[in-house]
């Protein structure tokens, strides 16, 4: 099983085009030793040729222009991209599907409430079903596997996940189990295994034998501290309003990976103010010690 990091941060991507952070600052006039980041997506693949594309990016356009081995080059028009799976219905993960129109139709699996936001408070299905038939939906059923016809040797499991739904879902701070989901993604040949969860509010005892049970862990890295837009003057939401658990409170997510099994515990879906990303910081060298690795644009995950 082939994983392709194709964005790793979070929305907005890093440098956010409206922050003058010191990071954002620091990367744009190279004063930071960092990289740049466009918004969380990946792609897996079974073959390295026919892809399904987990999350679509607002930067999808641009991710696909420096992945060339998800360029299809026997076809006039099209990609390797064969199948899209949502874990939400949040803006980064759900906005590239509009830049993707001219490829319509597209095979899209996601939960009922996923769907559902999509129809109503962002209504990326209405909207696309004016090209070449649009959007097609597969129901997704948390906790019943499915395969797709791109990637036959993948099978994927739908895990709810304690987070939020989007500022423009009906249920806004009252989510139900089917608006947040991770994905435990396995390869029924080689038996590898991979858990995806690139927004993660609170981990719970449903989720903790998923988390034990993977090879790999690629999985939310957003904020470093909850409080981290407040302190820093550029936002009031605190992680948790987001959906997001931080890395280094006393109960956070780096203490729950160092109590994992996985073979790589990888992060994805980084915020902008997010310390770690500034590769000389003492935040980002306290992952390293712990086992735990930052990911980014362009990272390749064999399993």
């Amino acid at each position: 099983m082939q994983i392709k990091v194709l964005g790793s941060a979070a929305g907005g991507g890093f440098p956010q085009w409206n922050c003058n952070c010191k990071n954002c600052q620091g990367v744009r006039d190279k004063t930071l030793n960092a990289s740049p980041r466009t918004q969380s997506s990946i792609a897996i693949s079974d073959d390295g040729k026919n892809w399904v594309l987990c999350n679509a990016s607002p930067d999808i356009c641009q991710q696909l222009l420096a992945a060339p081995e998800l360029n299809n080059p026997d076809v006039l028009r099209g990609t390797g991209i064969g199948a899209i799976i949502l874990t939400d219905s949040q803006i980064d993960h759900s906005a590239g599907l509009l830049s993707l129109r001219e490829g319509c139709p597209h095979q899209v699996w996601c939960t009922r409430e996923v769907h559902d936001d999509l129809n109503t408070g962002f209504p990326v299905f209405t909207m696309l079903s004016h090209w070449n038939g649009g959007l097609i939906h597969h129901p997704v059923v948390p906790l019943e596997s499915f395969q797709t016809a791109v990637c036959p040797r993948i099978r994927f499991t739908a895990i709810p996940i304690l987070s939020n739904a989007p500022p423009y879902s009906r249920y806004r701070n009252r989510p139900l189990p089917g608006h947040n989901v991770a994905l435990f993604i396995e390869d029924t040949l080689r038996g590898t295994s991979l858990l995806y969860a690139p927004g993660l509010g609170e981990p719970d005892d449903a989720l903790l034998p998923w988390l034990q049970r993977a090879d790999c862990l690629l999985i939310d890295g957003t904020l470093w501290r909850d409080n981290e837009l407040a302190s820093l003057g550029v936002g009031h939401n605190t992680g948790k309003d987001m959906g997001h658990l931080a890395l280094a409170e006393e109960q956070g997510l780096a203490a729950l990976l160092g109590s994992l099994p996985a073979k790589r515990k990888i992060l994805i879906h980084i915020n902008n103010t997010n310390p770690i990303l500034d590769e000389d910081s003492a935040e980002r060298q306290s992952l390293t010690d712990a086992g735990i690795e930052v990911s980014w644009d362009g990272m390749n995950i064999e399993l």
